[in-house]
C-alpha cells in the first residue's frame, strides 16, 4: 500500500504539509496537518474500516522557484528501505513535466505549469522489483491538478461598444450591458470574481458593479446641447480588492432625438415685395422657422392665420428646405393697394406626448408685403365689345367705340390700332386717338354675317407694351335678296296624266333672314297666267302645289314645258323673283311607271357614247406616240468612225470584218476610195469572163495606162492620199476591193468563179510578171498535166 506526501496551498494563504501514513493492518489512517507558519501539531482524525483514496495531487501554477517543485511522494508498504523497490511513473507529462525518483518515490514538476493551458494531468504509478522489473503491486492511477493563481486580467471581448439612448431620459434608464471575462478558475478563490466601475463618463452615466449595466445618471440630457459621450468602463477581479487585475473598454453613447423643441422664427417681422405685373402662382418670398430637432421631430408646417392679404396670397412648404413659400394667389394692383400684412404660424405636426407640457410647439411672425409699381399696358374698360352695323351701309358708317386707360400713375394717352391679321380685307378703320370704329365699305351679311376683329391699345411715350381686346361686329340683315327655288329639279309627268292631279310641290329659300311669321307667296307669271296646261296653288306655308289642268299631254308635240313662277318674300322692302319650273313629258305604262322621257329615243343610237369617244381618242394618242418614236429613231445619226480632231491620237487602225470590201461596202470612212473607178461611171464589168473593152477613165483620176500591175495602182492611191488636203492627218490602213483596171481575168475570188474551169484559159498568167509566177506555174502545170492525159 502506498503512502503519499505532498504539498499544496490552502486558499492561497497558508502553506501546509500533508502527510498520509498507512497502517500496516489497513484498519486505521492517520492524517497529520502540520502548519509551517504556525509550527503546531494538527488534529489526529480516526477513521475505521475504510480504504484510502489517494487519486489527486495539487501543484501551484506559474511556479518560478529555482528548484523543481515537489508534487508528492509515493511509498509502498513493501518497501523496506533497502533499495530493492523501483518506482515508475507514466501518463501525461511523465518524464517531461513530471519526474519521479525511482528510489524515494518523490515526484517533482520540472516546468512551469499554466492552468489556463491544461488544468490537470492523469498519471500512473507502479512499484516494481529493481532487479527483475516485476510489479510488486498493481499500477495505481492518480490526477495532478494545477492549482490556479490570479494571473489573467479581465477582458472585454466585444468592445468597443456603441449605444443609443433617447435624450431627456429619466435617471436610471438602461443604456447597454457590458460583459468582461476572466480566464482564471472561477471555482477557486476570487481570481475570477469581477467588479465593474466607471472611469470616464461621470456624472452623466453610471454602471452596476456586479452586472455591468450602464444607466443614465443625470436628468434632462439634451441632444441639442451634446449628442455623444465617451464612457470608459473597468472590470477588476479579486472582487475589486487591491492586488486584483483589471481591464477596460470604451462605450460610445449617442443621444437620440425627441421632439422637445418648438419651431422658432428668427425674426418677428419679415418684409417682402411683389410687382403688380406678377401673375398668380409666382413666388413672392420665403421664410423659415428653425427647429433643432431631427427627422420628423423637426418637421414644420406653415399657415396664414390672418391678414388683409389672405385672399391674395397663399403659403406652401418646400419639402427639401423646410421653408415657407409665399406665392401670389391673385393679381395685385399698385394703384389700388400698395401693401398687405400677413400673420404666419409655424408648428410641429408631430408632438411627443411626454413633453406636451413643455409646449406650445408653434411660433408666429408677421409678413409685410409691399406692392411695386410696374409699367402696365393700358386696360380696356370692358373685357370685350359687341357692335352691330346694317349691311349695305355706306363707307364711314359708325360701328362703335372702344375705350382704354392707363392704369399707371402717369396716366399717359392711349393710341388705338386694329391689327391687320384680324381684319385682312380692311373692312374697318379706327381713330387712333378716341377709339371710334367705322366701316370702309358696305358690308354684305350674306357673305359674312360676323366680323371678329381685335383692337390694341398702346401707351404713348413710355413703352411699346400693348393690350388687345376682342371686338365682335354683327352685320344686321336688310331684305336685299329675292327668294328662289330651294331646288332646281325637273318635274316628270306622264302623257296620260289626268286633269287636276298634283305633280309637284315647290318651296323657296331666301338668303336674307326671315322675320317672324314671314312666308313666301307663289303665283304664275303674268305671261302664263291663262295657260291651259298647269295651275299653281299657294299653300301659305312657303310652299306651292303644281296641278295639271289639261287632259292628256303629247310628248311628240311638246315634250318640255317651262312654267315661270313668281315668288314674293313679303319683306321690307318686298323682293320677288321669277323662277322657271321645267316640266318634262314622259312615256309611262298602265301603272304610271315612267318608261322614257325622250322625244326620239332612236337618235341616240346614231351618236357615240362618252366611253366610245374616250377609246377613240386613246387610240389616236397611242398611234401618234408610235409615229414620233419611229421618226426619232430614224433621225439618230450613226457614230462616225473617224475620231474628232481634238482627240490626241496619232495612230488609228480600222479593221473590217469582210473579205475585201467591194462596191457594196458602204461602212468605210472613205466610200469613194473603196469604189471601183470604172464603176463610178455606171459601167460595171462582169467578173466571170475575160473583159473585152476598156471603159473611159474618170476625169478626176490620173490615167494608169494599160498596165495591169496592182502594185502601181496601190502606189498611185497612196500618192493621192498623201496629196489630198482633206485626208486624215494620221496613218491608216485601208482595204480596197479594186483589183486593177484592165484585168482580163476579172475577179480572182473563188466565190465568184464559175463552177467549171474548162472554158477558162490561164495562159495569160505568164505575162503578169514575177509576182504571179507561182500562180502561173500552178495553173500552167495543171493544164500541162491535163494535156498529157
Amino acid at each position: 500500500m502506498f503512502s503519499v506526501l505532498f504539498r499544496f496551498y490552502v486558499d492561497n494563504l497558508d502553506l501546509c504539509t500533508l502527510l498520509i501514513l498507512s497502517h500496516v493492518t489497513n484498519d486505521v489512517f492517520l492524517l497529520f496537518f502540520v502548519s509551517e507558519s504556525e509550527g503546531k501539531e494538527g488534529q489526529v482524525l480516526h477513521r475505521s474500516k475504510r480504504g484510502w483514496v489517494w487519486n489527486q495531487f495539487f501543484v501551484i501554477e506559474e511556479y518560478t522557484g529555482p528548484d523543481p517543485v515537489l508534487v508528492g511522494r509515493l511509498h509502498s508498504d513493501v518497501d523496506s528501505g533497502n533499495g530493492n523497490i523501483k518506482y515508475i511513473l507514466s501518463g501525461e507529462g511523465a518524464g517531461t513535466i513530471f519526474v519521479i525518483d525511482d528510489k524515494t518515490g518523490n515526484i517533482h514538476a520540472t516546468k512551469t505549469l499554466d492552468r489556463e493551458e491544461q488544468a490537470q494531468y492523469t498519471l500512473t504509478a507502479q512499484a516494481v522489483d529493481r532487479d527483475t522489473n516485476k510489479p510488486l503491486e498493481p499500477p495505481s492511477e492518480f490526477i495532478v491538478k494545477v492549482q490556479d493563481i490570479n494571473d489573467n486580467p479581465p477582458e472585454f471581448l466585444h468592445g468597443p461598444y456603441y449605444a443609443r439612448v433617447a435624450e431627456m431620459s429619466n435617471v436610471g434608464t438602461s443604456v447597454i450591458k457590458v460583459t468582461a471575462t476572466d480566464a482564471d478558475d472561477p471555482t477557486y478563490g476570487n481570481s475570477a470574481r469581477l467588479v465593474y466601475s466607471i472611469l470616464q463618463g461621470q456624472p452623466y452615466f453610471s454602471v452596476e458593479p456586479q452586472t455591468g449595466i450602464i444607466r443614465t445618471a443625470l436628468p434632462n440630457m439634451d441632444r441639442e446641447a451634446r449628442q455623444e459621450y465617451d464612457v470608459v468602463i473597468q472590470a477588476k477581479d479579486m472582487g475589486g480588492h487591491m492586488g486584483g487585475l483589471s481591464g477596460t473598454t470604451q462605450v460610445k453613447i449617442t443621444l437620440t432625438d425627441v421632439n422637445d423643441n418648438p419651431p422658432k422664427f428668427a425674426q418677428g417681422v419679415y418684409a417682402m415685395a411683389v410687382s403688380e405685373d406678377k401673375v398668380p402662382g409666382e413666388e413672392v418670398g420665403r421664410l423659415k422657422a428653425k427647429d433643432p430637432d431631427l427627422a420628423e421631430n423637426g418637421l414644420v408646417d406653415y399657415r396664414i392665420l390672418e391678414g388683409d392679404g389672405m385672399n391674395l396670397f397663399e403659403i406652401t412648404k418646400d419639402s427639401e428646405t423646410q421653408e415657407a413659400v409665399i406665392k401670389l394667389k391673385k393679381t395685385v394692383d399698385f394703384e389700388t393697394k400698395r401693401s398687405y400684412t400677413l400673420k404666419v404660424e409655424a408648428s410641429n405636426p408631430h408632438v411627443d406626448s411626454r413633453f406636451i407640457a413643455w409646449g406650445p410647439y408653434k411660433d408666429t411672425t408677421i409678413v409685410k408685403i409691399s406692392v411695386e409699381d410696374a409699367d402696365e399696358p393700358p386696360s380696356f374698360m370692358a373685357p370685350g365689345y359687341n357692335f352691330e352695323v346694317e349691311e349695305n351701309a355706306p363707307a364711314g358708317t359708325l360701328v362703335g367705340r372702344v375705350h382704354a386707360k392707363d392704369t399707371d400713375i402717369m396716366n399717359n394717352p392711349i393710341r388705338y390700332m386694329i391689327p391687320r391679321y384680324t381684319d385682312l380685307e380692311e373692312f374697318f378703320i379706327i381713330n387712333h386717338e378716341d377709339g371710334i370704329i367705322k366701316t370702309t365699305r358696305p358690308l354684305d351679311r350674306e357673305t359674312q354675317a360676323w366680323h371678329n376683329i381685335s383692337v390694341s391699345a398702346t401707351e404713348i411715350g413710355r413703352s411699346l407694351i400693348s393690350f388687345l381686346v376682342r371686338v365682335n361686329i354683327k352685320v344686321k340683315d336688310v331684305n336685299d335678296n329675292a327668294p328662289e327655288f330651294a331646288a332646281q329639279n325637273e318635274v316628270l309627268v306622264c302623257e296620260n296624266v289626268s286633269p287636276g292631279k298634283l305633280i309637284e310641290t315647290v318651296s323657296a329659300t331666301d338668303k336674307d333672314e326671315m322675320a317672324h311669321r314671314q312666308h313666301f307667296h307663289f303665283s304664275l307669271a303674268p305671261e302664263v297666267a291663262n295657260n291651259h296646261s298647269f295651275s299653281i296653288k299657294d299653300n301659305r306655308d312657303s310652299t306651292a302645289s303644281i296641278f295639271v289642268i289639261r287632259k292628256g299631254l303629247s310628248r311628240m308635240s311638246q315634250d318640255v314645258y317651262h312654267l315661270p313662277i313668281q315668288i314674293n318674300d313679303n319683306g321690307v322692302p318686298p323682293m320677288s323673283s321669277t323662277n322657271t319650273l321645267i316640266i318634262r313629258v314622259c312615256s309611262c305604262d298602265s301603272k304610271d311607271t315612267i318608261l322614257s322621257c325622250n322625244v326620239e329615243p332612236f337618235i341616240l343610237s346614231a351618236g357615240l357614247s362618252t366611253g366610245a369617244l374616250i377609246a377613240i381618242l386613246a387610240c389616236i394618242v397611242i398611234l401618234l406616240a408610235i409615229v414620233v418614236l419611229f421618226v426619232a429613231l430614224r433621225r439618230q445619226k450613226k457614230e462616225p468612225l473617224i475620231l474628232f480632231e481634238e482627240e490626241d491620237i496619232r495612230e488609228n487602225i480600222i479593221t473590217y470584218d469582210d473579205e475585201g470590201g467591194g462596191e457594196e461596202d458602204t461602212e468605210a470612212f472613205d466610200i469613194a476610195t473603196l469604189q471601183n473607178p470604172d464603176g463610178a461611171n455606171g459601167f460595171l464589168p462582169r467578173k466571170d469572163i475575160k473583159p473585152e473593152l476598156q471603159y473611159p477613165m474618170r476625169p478626176d483620176l490620173r490615167p494608169i495606162g494599160n498596165s495591169v500591175d496592182v502594185d502601181d495602182f496601190i502606189k498611185t492611191r497612196i500618192s493621192d492620199a498623201d496629196n489630198d488636203p482633206t485626208a486624215p492627218p494620221y496613218d491608216s490602213i485601208q482595204i480596197y476591193g479594186y483589183e486593177g483596171r484592165g484585168s482580163i481575168a476579172g475577179s480572182l475570188s473563188s466565190l465568184e468563179s464559175v463552177t467549171t474551169d474548162s472554158d477558162l484559159d490561164y495562159d495569160y498568167l505568164q505575162s503578169w510578171g514575177p509576182r504571179f509566177k507561182k500562180l502561173a506555174d500552178l495553173y500552167g502545170t495543171k493544164d500541162l498535166v491535163d494535156d498529157n492525159s
